[in-house]
């Protein structure tokens, strides 16, 4: 019994993975091939490819993820300092009530999408997890687990993609 209790500890564990890599087995999302799988929350498209010319930092999130909160604060932050540079998009797979309780719960100032696909069918299957883009629509980093997004190093980091 004792077994099957860690066993699925550590699986809930694995779901809101805490740590930083990269993960070379996530299906590549190209930002020219998600022109439908995103909505804002008043259902409207979002289309990746109109951010050409920008970086774009997507942040795969859920209401449930504790990792994803505890970063939120810190990535609010980074994207205050990047904001002429990024166009931060956090992507949840929850209703778009969900996330816009969530939302006016947290006073989080982010552009909150929803993805109209399961995230396991993109390749996302821990969270939170971020993906980097280049100006050219190019993904550029992975970065699974919560982050300290606003620490010099990730800044550096950030402003050298």
């Amino acid at each position: 019994m004792k077994k099957i209790i860690v066993f699925y500890c550590f699986s809930l564990l694995i779901g809101c993975n805490s740590s930083t890599s990269q993960n070379s087995n996530r299906n590549n999302l190209d930002v020219s091939q998600t022109k439908s799988i995103y909505i804002d929350l008043e259902n409207n498209e979002v289309n990746l490819s109109s951010f050409k010319g920008k970086k774009i930092l997507i942040n795969f999130w859920a209401t449930w993820c504790g990792p994803c909160i505890q970063e939120m604060p810190s990535l609010l932050r980074a994207q205050e300092q990047l904001k002429s540079e990024y166009v931060f998009l956090l992507v949840s797979e929850e209703s778009t009530q969900r996330i816009s309780r969530f939302k006016s719960r947290k006073k989080f100032k982010f552009n909150y999408i929803r993805s109209r696909v399961s995230l396991a069918s993109i390749g996302i299957y821990s969270l939170p997890i971020t993906i980097i883009y280049d100006e050219e629509g190019k993904e550029i980093k992975t970065i699974e687990g919560s982050v300290v997004w606003d620490s010099k190093r990730m800044i550096k980091q950030l402003k050298a993609i």
